[in-house]
């Protein structure tokens, strides 16, 4: 199987200017995502989860190290890729029809030819009959659905996802792990899933990354060996899954215990 992300010793570096300082986000960050495969990325707050995913984006540059798209360099934002939110990002005085044309307006397509694929896609995440609904009219899960939708409409290679669910009620979270489960075992995107749920990662991922406290790189991988579907089988009272979830609980919580660690010891003076 093809990799459709390659990334080899990837650096991010910013400036803090209220400091005057550099801050290393993300250090010698090296991650294959095979074509068509569900990568989530957990890890302690401010690790540089969202940072990969940007640089992934193309919204964020690399200081070092190399990153490829299907082979390519990433020299920006790319039709291959697209991007769910967690705040929704719809436009309040859009219908969900008009929300989910949007990319598609962005890209040029006709509107002949967008028609139906909007309709699919509505239809794909259950939305058929909300046509004409504005977001203030909907749930928050609803609203999040509407985000997927219109990012699925634009037929990217990739899907970045950004903790796309935590806004959202713990029923409606788990009924869009399942939903999200089914919609890319038909759409066949590769995913980059980034959440602080372990239980959410272990759902719904082929693959889960560890992160290290910042600078971020990666601390483990772990392979999802849980048949699918896994919300419609009680996965979460198998042998299996306890001991992938206390396993990937141990990384985070020693990775959290160190960063604790660092700001409770006093720095050294100098003399």
């Amino acid at each position: 199987m093809t990799n459709s992300i390659e990334a080899k010793g990837v650096c991010v570096e910013y400036t803090l200017i209220r400091k005057q300082t550099r801050l290393l986000a993300l250090h010698d960050f090296t991650l294959n995502v095979r074509d068509g495969e569900f990568v989530v990325i957990v890890g302690p707050s401010g690790c540089g989860k969202t940072t990969f995913m940007n640089v992934v984006a193309g919204e964020v540059e690399k200081t070092r190290g190399e990153l490829l798209i299907f082979g390519k360099p990433v020299k920006g934002p790319g039709t291959d890729r697209s991007v769910v939110f967690q705040e929704y990002a719809l436009l309040p005085w859009r219908t969900v029809w008009d929300n989910v044309k949007f990319g598609l307006e962005i890209q040029g397509v006709k509107d002949d030819a967008m028609k139906d694929r909007i309709q699919h896609f509505i239809d794909m995440v259950g939305l058929s009959g909300f046509e004409k609904s504005f977001p203030h009219e909907l749930s928050g899960g609803m609203n999040q659905r509407v985000g997927l939708a219109r990012a699925l409409a634009t037929e990217p290679r990739i899907l970045l996802m950004d903790e796309p669910f935590a806004a959202i009620d713990a029923m409606s979270r788990e009924l869009m792990q399942g939903e999200l489960e089914r919609i890319i075992a038909q759409t066949g995107q590769s995913v980059i899933f980034i959440t602080h749920s372990i239980d959410e990662a272990i759902t719904v991922g082929d693959k889960i990354v560890v992160m290290t406290a910042v600078p971020g790189r990666v601390k483990d991988i772990i392979e999802v060996d849980l048949p699918r579907p896994r919300y419609e089988n009680d996965i979460k009272i198998t042998p299996r899954y306890v001991e992938m979830r206390d396993h990937i609980w141990k990384l985070l919580r020693d990775e959290a215990s160190s960063v604790l660690k660092d700001r409770l010891t006093p720095q050294a003076s100098g003399s």
